[in-house]
């Protein structure tokens, strides 16, 4: 066996360093000299008691060095230094650093002060606090510039509240008398009419069906008597036709792009003349107002221009228009006055709904940011928001008991929301597709009629909420949709360039 075969190699064992090996390093040069003799070998002999005592010292120290670094590193990471870049150059300049080094970043600047504050101790503290005070007065204009802000209104704007103050109350006080009489009336009678009613709803069927236009058909609205329909389409015409024979008996020519909304005027006759009966809106911004004895439009409402008017709705005294505008607000015109005496910001997109109470003291708005806000027109405020749904939102509409509200969304749910108890009181899952509109019954509230791009409409109970009737038949996905004031009709308009009457049988 040869010697190479015999030789035990000898495993070397592992060393692990902690922290730096500067200091040990110099120690061990240090020692290696003191204890080599001329001969380059080390003396052991001559180690002493105090040699092994000041080992051990030295390994504390090493210890207590550790320890001090992991508590400075731990300091260094509960500091709080503001995230802006030049606050941190401040405090950097009142630390008497250099604010910037060659190829460092913000983070790595930030970095950098934390480990100067934790250096530092607290003495390094009072430095920093003008940095943390300068966050306040930013972060609380940040907090003003999302809530909802006033300006100063022109004196027309107060005559108009005036008048809508003495108005609403006048209504307010009939609505909540009759709401009285209603609490008194017997539970039986009150349940036989629900029945009655139901059974009506299950009877609907459609009593005509007309093609009314050449393009798609993108709103429909009945006047207060249920003898005219209204209805426009994307080839910028408005019509009027008979109801319910859906006879066309006048067409309203004067708007040059797609047409997204119509609307009647309450408490004029049919028989009126050169008098605002109806108002129609645009894509181009533009809003018209028409009458019965003319096929163009006698006034037209600037300074929606360039942006999308998507709805409008008149107060029901008549003397007001609401119109919902795609620059993330809503205006109010005083047709009496001939000017805008309302131009309310709040929504953070466009604005795409609105509705009034039955009353006129307030109304309600939904915009694409898919949240809803209730407005008092007496006094300006914001005195509910509306947040649950996921998506936009495309319809919102008052429930004759004056504080109910629904609201139809993109994300396929109805909500319904309480004035009173200003919250969310229920969520119907409605149908398959986004919600295009949505509309109470006129003349009590007892059931809440929805439209949907599924192509159908459906008929939901009051208070309960359970499905009464789906409308089905059209082709293409519905827009719009209304009730007549005497709940005997209810019209749909859809994208298949018709529209349906249902009717009891």
């Amino acid at each position: 066996m040869s010697d190479s075969e015999q030789t035990v190699y000898a495993k070397r064992t592992k060393t692990i360093h902690y922290g730096s090996l500067e200091e040990s390093d110099r120690w061990h040069v240090d020692r290696k000299d003191n204890e080599t003799d001329g001969s380059g070998k080390t003396d052991y002999s001559q180690l002493t008691t105090a040699d092994y005592l000041s080992l051990d010292e030295d390994v504390a120290k090493e210890k207590a060095a550790l320890l001090e670094e992991f508590e400075r590193r731990k300091k260094a990471r509960l500091i709080h230094v503001s995230t802006d870049d030049g606050e941190v150059k401040s405090a950097l300049r009142k630390l008497n650093e250099p604010i910037c080094y060659f190829g460092e970043g913000p983070a790595d600047r930030r970095l950098r002060l934390k480990e100067l504050l934790s250096a530092l101790g607290e003495k390094g503290l009072p430095a920093a606090k003008p940095a943390k005070e300068e966050e306040k007065p930013k972060n609380q204009q940040k907090e003003t510039n999302e809530s909802t802000w006033y300006h100063e209104g022109p004196e027309s704007l107060r005559v108009a509240r005036f008048w809508i103050a003495n108005y609403s109350l006048a209504r307010a006080k009939k609505r909540l008398e009759e709401a009285s009489e209603k609490v008194r009336q017997h539970s039986a009678t009150k349940a036989g009419r629900m029945v009655e009613l139901q059974k009506h709803i299950q009877q609907l069927a459609p009593q005509c069906s007309q093609v009314g236009d050449t393009r798609p058909i993108t709103g429909c609205s009945i006047n207060e008597d249920s003898t005219l329909l209204l209805t426009c389409s994307l080839s910028s015409l408005c019509k009027v036709w008979s109801v319910p024979d859906c006879t066309l008996k006048q067409t309203l020519r004067g708007h040059t792009f797609n047409v997204s909304d119509v609307a009647f005027r309450p408490g004029v006759a049919n028989d009126s003349k050169s008098e605002v009966a109806m108002a129609s809106c645009s894509f181009d911004g533009s809003v018209k107002l028409w009458s019965y004895d003319s096929e163009e439009s006698i006034a037209d409402i600037n300074g929606h221009v360039p942006h999308r008017v998507s709805k409008l709705a008149f107060h029901p005294s008549g003397r007001f228009l609401g119109t919902a505008c795609y620059d993330a607000s809503w205006r109010l015109w005083d047709l009496e006055q001939k000017q805008e005496v309302l131009h309310q910001e709040g929504h953070t997109k466009a604005v795409h709904c609105i509705a009034f109470q039955v009353d006129g003291s307030v109304c309600v708005t939904g915009g694409l940011d898919g949240f809803g806000r209730v407005w008092d027109l007496r006094t300006g405020r914001c005195i509910m928001f509306l947040e649950g749904h996921l998506s936009a939102i495309y319809g919102v509409d008052f429930s004759p008991n004056g504080y109910h509200i629904a609201s139809g969304s993109q994300d396929n749910s109805c909500k319904i929301w309480d004035l009173r108890r200003r919250q969310m009181v229920y969520t119907i899952p409605a149908h398959t597709n986004l919600i295009s509109d949505v509309k109470y019954q006129k003349n009590g509230g007892n059931f809440l009629v929805t439209s949907s791009y599924d192509k159908t409409a459906k008929i939901w109970s009051d208070k309960t909420w359970q499905p009464l009737k789906t409308l089905s038949g059209h082709d293409g996905r519905l827009v719009g949709i209304d009730i007549s004031h005497d709940s005997q009709y209810i019209v749909t308009a859809s994208y298949d360039r018709t529209f349906k009457l249902w009717a009891w049988d």
